[in-house]
């Protein structure tokens, strides 16, 4: 919400914000510069030509929505307000169920700086100019929000089952990105080592990336550091270039990959690829590090067993020396439920796991009885429970490298760690 705000923002309108909780969050930072005002109570009255969108995470029934259909005024849905705005430039489409966001910056990143370009990206960064020629746009599958779009050019990181509150199977959300990947005007860029995304019928040309030799696009001789990855690109079986991304774990090599082959096929010459992947500076959120003495805090928005496990893997490749610890919140009740025995397995490469208990927005705990993060805990021998009030069991981890993971607000916990361990550098 906060990124399509700033969009609205910048392509003229006046906009203005809503929020039930006044606590600042990460995804604020565009709505500050820009000076969007946000209200959390009932004072704001709207001119009657407002249009009014709204996060799924409110209810039909939530106040402030029932205020703004009693004022008369238009409400319109968030995914059929950015699919209007697709329609307005070439859009490269940015899907998958992990790495959207990360590839989506990656892109932004290389194109703002050559051929320019509009962009929105899901941890709150949004920039538009009414004279830009391509719009690159972070393209969630929830609750099938993206087939209100109108893509150019897709990319498609990979396919695996998420949202079972909103798909029945796997090939429910096979079939559906199968609809959106063909809604592409010119290509599809897909990772070709995903097996679900080989199931797609592609109606328009594909090009696959990937390791495997079977792509047309191919990475190779991967050399990972604490400076990030170093590999090879070979394109149609022909040399291409090395490139260096400061980005740590396989999956990232992957996300670099797709960024490669499209700016590939818009033209923009290898040399300042290389150039503007040196500079390249990851999401907010995504393994975003912090040192404070001997410990490393590591910030991730991971949510689903597979990316918890992938960014776990590429702690641990950074930091060999150092303990593994993972404090975990879940989501929602579904995403746990259907999960609970994967989360377990992917947290169990942490040589230590702390859980909170659910927090979710959009789900009520009535509605899922019996789920909660014990769920979780039952495969998990090194886990055990942390909240606010015992957060101070993190100081048992003197020289660690600690891990906090959600799609939900956890800036709370690790502000209070921090001053735990900057009091403890004191005395």
């Amino acid at each position: 919400m906060a990124t399509l705000a700033c969009l609205l923002h910048d392509l003229g309108h006046e906009v203005s914000g809503y929020d039930d909780i006044q606590d600042w969050k990460f995804t604020q930072e565009g709505l500050d510069a820009r000076n969007i005002p946000i209200y959390s109570d009932d004072s704001f009255v709207p001119s009657k030509d407002t249009i009014v969108t709204c996060s799924k995470a409110f209810q039909e029934d939530h106040k402030e929505i029932l205020r703004m259909k009693q004022l008369g005024l238009s409400i319109m849905a968030y995914n059929e307000i950015i699919g209007s705005l697709t329609e307005q430039f070439e859009t490269i489409s940015v899907c998958g169920t992990h790495g959207k966001t990360t590839t989506s910056s990656l892109i932004s990143h290389v194109m703002h700086a050559t051929l320019g370009c509009n962009y929105f990206i899901g941890d709150g960064t949004g920039h538009a100019e009414k004279n830009q020629r391509y719009f690159v746009i972070e393209s969630d599958e929830f609750n099938r929000h993206f087939l209100a779009y109108h893509p150019t050019y897709t990319i498609l990181t990979n396919i695996e089952l998420e949202h079972t509150e909103c798909y029945k199977d796997i090939d429910d959300i096979v079939e559906t990105f199968q609809t959106f990947v063909n809604r592409s005007q010119k290509k599809v860029i897909a990772c070709g080592d995903n097996e679900n995304v080989r199931k797609i019928h592609f109606e328009k040309e594909v090009i696959f990336y990937g390791f495997d030799e079977k792509n047309d696009v191919v990475a190779k001789e991967v050399l990972s550091s604490k400076e990030g990855n170093q590999f090879d690109v070979f394109i149609h079986g022909d040399f291409f270039g090395t490139f260096h991304v400061p980005l740590f774990g396989k999956h990232m090599v992957l996300n670099a990959l797709a960024c490669i082959t499209l700016c590939h096929q818009l033209g923009i010459s290898k040399e300042k690829i290389e150039e503007l992947f040196s500079t390249f500076h990851n999401a907010k959120r995504r393994f975003a590090e912090e040192v404070i003495g001997n410990v490393v805090l590591i910030d991730d928005y991971a949510h689903h067993p597979t990316e918890i496990r992938v960014t776990l893997e590429a702690a641990r490749e950074k930091y060999p020396d150092k303990e593994l610890v993972v404090l975990f919140k879940p989501n929602t009740y579904s995403r746990t439920a259907a999960f609970a025995k994967e989360f377990s397995e992917a947290l169990r490469v942490a040589d230590k796991a702390y859980l909170t208990e659910i927090e979710c927005n959009r789900e009520k705990a009535s509605d899922y009885p019996g789920v909660s993060s014990q769920l979780i805990l039952n495969g998990l021998p090194q886990g055990e429970m942390i909240s606010m009030e015992t957060i101070d069991k993190l100081l048992k981890h003197p020289n660690a490298v600690i891990c906090f993971m959600s799609c939900a607000s956890i800036a709370h916990l690790k502000e209070k760690l921090i001053q735990l361990l900057e009091k403890e550098k004191v005395s």
